[in-house]
């Protein structure tokens, strides 16, 4: 499956996370692709460009958005919690995969063939970590749906600019560049990757050949974000 800026029209939840920014900030840059429909809870004021819509929904109600998801060939899901330890159980697996399944199945419905998700490294449906063990789940659940091509993208820690999220990131945006000098082999995917980098490579990763069941992890998004 490869496709190009003439016949690609994309839509997103997540647009205004912070690997959701990037992943627009890459598409307003290339002036890519076709259309870019984004979703979610209020319009971005920053963005001004004439192939992007943008339409207030509820994430927790499909009905609200279905209308807008026909006549695209892409979706990219960056829809997570972004501390999920500050809030219980049931309000994770309501955003985190609930949300996200509901989304996939409107996309389905309306003949969308790629389907691009935010996950995280580490993920199993046979996991003893609730948090790993919920995402691969919802993987398992995504695959059920056979897309034409689906891609999940595995970052371990994303590492952003700034701190978002109190002192806890502030140590790990500190320490975890440094960790990286030791990640090698199997240890590879463990390293952090930073934010801009990984919004790139799920923009562009649209545009290359694919088919099937995709896993992207560190050594993929260096290699897709240099090729972009």
């Amino acid at each position: 499956m490869n496709y190009t800026n003439e016949n690609i029209s994309v839509v997103m939840l997540g647009a205004s996370g912070a690997v959701g920014t990037q992943v627009v900030k890459r598409f307003l840059k290339s002036k890519q692709p076709k259309n870019l429909i984004l979703l979610g809870r209020r319009s971005i004021d920053t963005i001004q460009a004439d192939f992007v819509q943008q339409h207030e929904i509820n994430i927790f109600d499909p009905n609200s958005y279905a209308p807008f998801v026909k006549n695209t060939s892409v979706a990219i899901c960056t829809l997570g919690v972004g501390e999920p330890s500050k809030m219980s159980k049931e309000e994770f697996l309501k955003i985190d995969k609930q949300a996200v399944l509901d989304f996939a199945q409107i996309c389905k419905k309306n003949g969308v063939r790629h389907f691009e998700l935010l996950s995280s490294v580490g993920i199993s449906a046979t996991s003893s970590n609730f948090f790993l063990r919920s995402k691969g789940e919802l993987v398992a659940e995504l695959e059920k749906l056979q897309f034409a091509r689906l891609s999940i993208f595995q970052p371990s820690m994303i590492l952003t600019p700034t701190n978002r999220y109190g002192i806890s990131q502030a140590i790990v945006l500190k320490v975890w560049p440094k960790l990286n000098l030791f990640l090698h082999g199997n240890w590879l995917k463990y390293r952090g990757i930073a934010v801009e980098k990984l919004g790139v490579a799920i923009a562009e990763n649209i545009f290359s050949n694919g088919s099937g069941l995709e896993i992207l992890q560190y050594e993929d998004f260096n290699r897709i974000s240099e090729r972009g």
